[in-house]
């Protein structure tokens, strides 16, 4: 019975490290930081959500996270110009609803590379013009394995991805809501255990009591 309490109160103590982490993400970015990538690639980044302005994207570049046919998420490279051989200092990982099907008509449709490249020439804004993206970096304790995951699949595509690489997730938002949840999940089973600790010290002393009574 003991081990199950003290099993509750570690539960409790990871909780209540999530929700604090989450709180803090959550009030150093009452809003994304408007920072241009420029200022990104040389500086880093001065916050974890970030509305980045004057990047040019490469969706000739960008690969599949998934692995399968079936496509939900890319990895795209964002530069503050529009070589493509040039070290990529930002990657964003997205799941436009747009830029998926694009990527998709891009990666099947066609019979012929000269039918696709017409495609790419027709749609040129979309795969390699100057967009702003804003999103959250991928990061901290939590995210560090499906961050380090990405930034080894995009060097084993031979994507010329710098030590310093940033990697963001496109659309992502700072959670308003869970790291409340876990804290007060936290102090509620807290509370618990220490009544539950409290009440099983009384009733040992009480069971003890006779018998001291017994030896006098």
């Amino acid at each position: 019975m003991n081990r199950f309490r003290f099993t509750i109160l570690a539960l409790c103590l990871v909780l209540l490290f999530l929700g604090f982490t989450d709180l803090q993400l959550l009030f150093n970015n009452p809003e994304p930081a408007v920072v241009s990538i420029t200022e990104l690639e040389q500086t880093g980044a001065p916050r974890e959500w970030l509305s980045i302005e004057g990047g040019y994207w490469n969706l000739e570049q960008a690969i599949s996270t998934t692995g399968s046919i079936e496509l939900e998420a890319f990895l795209i490279p964002l530069r503050s110009i529009q070589d493509p051989d040039a070290p990529i200092h930002v990657i964003f990982e997205s799941r436009d609803p747009e830029i998926i099907a694009l990527l998709k008509t891009d990666g099947f449709s066609f019979d012929t590379l000269a039918e696709r490249d017409k495609f790419r020439a027709e749609n040129r804004e979309m795969f390699f013009g100057q967009h702003d993206v804003t999103g959250m970096l991928i990061g901290g304790l939590v995210e560090k394995g499906n961050r380090d995951k990405l930034v080894s699949l995009a060097r084993e595509l031979n994507m010329p991805v710098s030590d310093d690489v940033i990697l963001l997730s496109q659309g992502k938002t700072p959670e308003k809501f869970r790291g409340y949840f876990f804290v007060i999940i936290a102090i509620l089973g807290t509370l618990k255990f220490i009544h539950s600790a409290y009440q099983n010290k009384k009733k040992l002393a009480g069971s003890a009591a006779p018998v001291a009574d017994k030896k006098v």
